[in-house]
């Protein structure tokens, strides 16, 4: 097992929140709990209606984190609702599953210090790689990366991957579904992570692709449906361009970069 990088070992940082969307995952979390660096200021745990005990196994971990239950279902109504009550200048999002190694976080916020508004983890990058990805869902990943890219005038390599980093103020431009709001609404599946890249991309935002590697699930089975979720993310895609089109994408007011960097 590869060492912890300290995020104390550099120069001052800002403060960083984590967020972690868990649901039924209280045997993946020892795991994650394991590899979190030091420096990460606060740890906030999204609890999704778990039928088993990933609320006592988080407060266990975490006893200083904070800990809070998601007001709807899916993925992105948890991340916002992390989103919420996080106060760290950085936000980072990783999974509860053990698939997003928290190693790699430091690699993260030192793209954000250096100058990126978004760093965005990449599986499909130099230095990146899965061994979790079935050929249904690359092929898949693959296609509506392609259609982003063109409609948004980037270079993504992988859009349907959700460990990224940004600054605080993002959240003024991705806005995230209210929280408080009654029924289901746009934003609140996977879709999450398009709409965040999306949005970020047309507002013109300097975008850094950073290597990542996605192991396999540890326990557990994934909630992702890849027809489904596919189509959502399809869908979200073409409201986005609707919206915003490639309003604010001109570069230099933002600009995409990679960095092959990784902490295998």
């Amino acid at each position: 097992m590869q060492n912890v990088v300290s995020m104390r070992d550099a120069v001052a940082r800002p403060t960083v929140s984590v967020i972690i969307p868990a649901l039924n995952e209280e045997r993946n979390l020892p795991y994650v709990a394991e590899r979190m660096p030091a420096g990460v200021d606060e740890i906030v745990v999204v609890n999704g209606d778990s039928r088993d005990d990933t609320a006592r196994v988080a407060r266990r971990l975490w006893p200083d984190g904070v800990h809070v239950r998601q007001t709807r279902r899916g993925k992105g109504n948890a991340l916002a609702c992390g989103f919420e009550v996080a106060t760290g200048d950085i936000i980072v999002m990783i999974d509860a599953d053990g698939s997003t190694d928290p190693a790699e976080i430091p690699l993260f916020v030192e793209t954000l210090v250096a100058g990126a508004d978004f760093a965005k983890g990449s599986r499909f990058t130099e230095g990146g790689g899965s061994a979790d990805i079935t050929r249904i869902r690359r092929l898949g990943n693959r296609f509506l990366n392609h259609l982003v890219n063109v409609l948004f005038d980037m270079d993504y390599t992988d859009l349907c991957y959700g460990y990224n980093a940004f600054w605080r103020r993002c959240l003024d431009v991705i806005r995230m579904p209210d929280v408080t709001a009654d029924g289901p609404q746009w934003g609140d599946g996977f879709e999450v992570e398009t709409l965040i890249n999306v949005r970020l991309a047309a507002h013109g935002a300097k975008i850094v692709e950073v290597a990542s590697y996605e192991s396999s699930r540890i326990h557990g089975v994934s909630n992702l449906n890849a027809v489904s979720d596919g189509l959502r993310v399809l869908a979200t895609i073409q409201r986005e361009f609707s919206e915003h089109g490639r309003r604010g994408t001109a570069r230099p007011s933002g600009g995409f970069e990679r960095q092959a960097i990784s902490s295998r």
